[in-house]
């Protein structure tokens, strides 16, 4: 709503008054806020809660301000994220579950509405400046390239300016970057020392500066989110190199010795008991001499990665030193959600092997021992290490148990007379970090934002635990519900009721039946035994019955209706997508990535690559013509050594290659792949130069169910990178003239893989 206009207008300027409408003004000394969210850092990781992993900013942090030991998320990356920002429950929100599986219903939309505003917005309306640098997660998968609306962007919900990456990961090494509203490419390579942890802790830095070259006194919001520690697990090599033998111990021994370190600090309660270890996570000791070393390899990538995003996250504090803001500045540091469990029992190099069904063997991991944790690689650990980061706790992200939600958080600032050193055993949640920054900060939530009302908060603050004497405080958060995937729990006055429902649908849809009601639902006193190891349920019917109506009514309220454990179903039908059917795509020579998700789709189907061009007449030849995906999975139309090649990678694990035998001369050409499917896993690829059939080869398995999972999406004229073929690096840029790139889809798709990967979950 604009302003009325407080000066005077007459004839002529002799009789009028001029007026300015105010800015936004934050008080005097306001201070500013640093929020770090750190990413699959489970409870019992950091060192200050337990974890002999280095994490020495966190630990000082931790000492000069406040740990709170019973911090709670959603189980999920983009729903925990929704609640940082806009203090409501993540359903409330749209973001019932990550922004990829955004389904038709309201609670699952994966587009945060206005009503809800975010953090910066509220903080820019007084007077604050705001950065986000790092993972953002909150924008649906469409709508992450660079046709699409900005809507859910971070410039479009309050922040000045963001540096970083969509989606829930990326390469470290060689990132799918945006800057601001538009893609961008790393400012170096992996062969000259790159790593995006680095970068981000260096935008961090500019931005501050360049605030404080301009206003020596505003105050900011600065969203550090980092890639760490979700997969691929991939820090530099001294990092790497830190670790070496540190975890040969075994997970077992690793978590035995976290709990006592937690029992020691008083982190839990005397009467918290480890829980046991679940029988799909098989013994350390059972394991042969080779799962052994590749499982210690997996956490010592782990561990070398976290403690290198401690090592930077320190960069950004020593600058705010260096400028006289540290000590006004509010730190919290958070995880937004248990260890991950994507690894599966063994471990993984690649997850998108996983989602093709071809996961890899022992054998293969140990014989490539020396590629984990570098570029080559999307590494996460196995569900041992998941267990022992979850310590003392049961499951893991994805699920409502303790293992899913129970996360560290640490609060910290110089000027605000914490109890420095404490520990708070009150429960929390993630939605109650907005208002306690709020409330730190003096500033009120409002009533409306740029004209649109907002909707109550959900969070409580937990500023009333930060000062000293406040140990014994009553607790104010008394009453939170969870849901992920059809897993359900409620928290109310110390008791917590839950469910654990598997993710499906493992079950026949027009089955009138509701598979729901047949789940069993858990209680627990976890006021005094908070990792949920003696199940109350048969001597506490009625309070079971009380708690479990209080979820459904929790639900009703927060739009977590209906309830759905179809991630499967949602990857394989997104939201409808308006564009046009086309018979050809075409792309254009230096563009940005185009996300997998928005390109041609010529996964497991007869296809034709078609691309028009000029090579000069000074001898260069060599370069990308047209490519999708990374080392990791894809294909690559290139020139190579003057000669025409195609490679297909199958997700990392082999490659296939049709070449011409024939230099390329110089003029203009037109080079053709074509892929005939057969009945089988694959198909045959012929080459072709200028009408001329140059090579033609079988390819035996084409990728069925993704080539990339890490944003490196579809290229014209360079590959983001790591290179998908051998013999160049990437970006491998064409030396010569793109005239045309086409795409042309010439069959149908030929496999739909949900039954099979439903059939294999089934078995689990």
């Amino acid at each position: 709503m604009a302003q009325a206009f407080g000066g005077r207008i007459g004839r002529d300027w002799r009789d009028s008054e001029p007026w300015w409408p105010p800015e936004p003004a934050a008080p005097d000394g306001a201070p500013n806020v640093l929020l770090v969210v750190l990413d699959d850092v489970g409870y019992a990781q950091l060192g200050c809660y337990g974890s002999d992993i280095e994490t020495p900013v966190f630990d000082g942090l931790a000492a000069s301000g406040v740990r709170l030991a019973n911090f709670h998320t959603t189980a999920l990356c983009s729903p925990t994220r929704a609640c940082l920002l806009t203090g409501r429950n993540h359903h409330r929100s749209g973001m019932g579950r990550i922004a990829e599986l955004a389904v038709g219903y309201p609670g699952y939309w994966g587009k945060p509405p206005r009503q809800n505003g975010y953090l910066p917005e509220i903080l820019r309306a007084a007077g604050y400046a705001s950065y986000a640098v790092g993972k953002w997660h909150l924008s649906p998968e469409d709508e992450t390239n660079m046709a699409a609306s900005r809507a859910t962007w971070p410039l479009a919900r309050g922040f000045d300016r963001w540096y970083g990456f969509h989606g829930g990961e990326t390469n470290q090494f060689v990132p799918a970057l945006y800057a601001d509203n538009h893609s961008v490419r790393p400012a170096r390579s992996v062969q000259d020392g790159y790593h995006l942890t680095e970068d981000l802790a260096d935008r961090a830095i500019e931005f501050v500066g360049d605030l404080r070259a301009v206003d020596a006194d505003k105050p900011f919001l600065l969203y550090f989110a980092t890639g760490a520690c979700h997969a691929p697990h991939q820090p530099p090599a001294r990092w790497l190199d830190r670790y070496r033998g540190h975890f040969d111990l075994g997970w077992d021994a690793w978590r035995a010795q976290t709990f006592g370190r937690q029992l020691a600090a008083g982190l839990v309660p005397e009467s918290t008991v480890l829980s046991k270890r679940p029988p799909w996570v098989p013994p350390w000791d059972s394991l042969t001499a080779t799962d052994q070393a590749v499982a210690a390899r997996f956490m010592e990538c782990f561990a070398g990665f976290l403690s290198h995003a401690d090592e930077q996250v320190g960069r950004v504090l020593g600058f705010l030193a260096d400028t006289g803001d540290l000590d006004n500045t509010i730190v919290v540091v958070v995880s937004d959600n248990g260890a991950s469990s994507e690894g599966g029992p063994a471990g993984t190099i690649n997850d998108v092997r996983m989602i093709n069904l071809d996961p890899p063997s022992a054998a293969e991991m140990h014989s490539r021992l020396g590629e984990i944790g570098g570029p080559l690689s999307h590494n996460n650990y196995p569900w041992g290490w998941t267990m022992a980061g979850n310590a003392p706790f049961r499951r893991w992200k994805r699920e409502v148990h303790e293992g899913g939600v129970a996360d560290p958080c640490i609060v910290a600032w110089p000027r605000g007379g914490f109890d420095s050193g404490a520990i708070r055993g009150q429960f929390a949640h993630a939605i109650d970090v907005l208002p306690t920054v709020l409330e730190l900060a003096g500033v009120r939530p409002p009533a409306e934002l740029d004209g649109i009302a907002q909707s109550p908060l959900d969070g409580v603050s937990f500023g009333y635990l930060l000062a000293p004497g406040t140990a014994a405080a009553a607790e104010r958060h008394q009453t939170q519900y969870f849901e992920m995937f059809g897993s359900r729990a409620i928290y109310h006055k110390g008791w917590k009721a839950v469910t654990f429902h598997p993710v499906g649908p493992l079950y026949d849809e027009q089955n009138p039946n509701d598979p729901f009601d047949d789940d069993v639902w858990e209680l627990y006193h976890v006021a005094s035994d908070l990792s949920e190891s003696r199940d109350l349920a048969s001597e506490h019917p009625d309070r079971l019955r009380q708690l479990v109506d209080l979820w459904w009514a929790e639900a009703g309220r927060n739009q977590v209706l209906p309830l759905d454990n179809r991630v499967l179903w949602a990857l394989l039908n997104p939201r409808p997508d308006h564009r046009r059917p086309r018979a050809e795509y075409r792309y254009f020579p230096g563009g940005a990535p185009v996300p997998e998700s928005v390109a041609v789709n010529v996964r497991n189907r007869s296809h034709l690559i078609a691309v028009e061009f000029v090579l000069p007449g000074d001898g260069g030849t060599d370069g990308v013509l047209l490519a999708l995906g990374s080392a990791l999975g894809g294909w690559s139309l290139h020139i190579l050594g003057g000669n025409l090649r195609y490679v297909h990678n199958l997700y990392g694990k082999e490659r296939h290659t049709v070449s011409g035998a024939q230099p390329v001369t110089p003029g203009r050409h037109l080079a053709e792949y074509s892929f005939t499917k057969d009945s089988g896993p694959g198909g045959t690829g012929v080459l072709r130069l200028d009408g001329r059939e140059l090579a033609s080869q079988p390819i035996p398995q084409f990728t069925p169910s993704g080539f990339n999972g890490v944003g490196a999406g579809l290229t014209c004229g360079y590959e983001l990178g790591p290179a998908i073929g051998t013999g160049y690096a990437a970006p491998f840029p064409f030396a010569g003239t793109i005239l045309r790139a086409t795409v042309r889809p010439t069959g149908p798709v030929v496999r739909n893989p949900l039954a099979e990967i439903e059939a294999i979950l089934a078995e689990q």
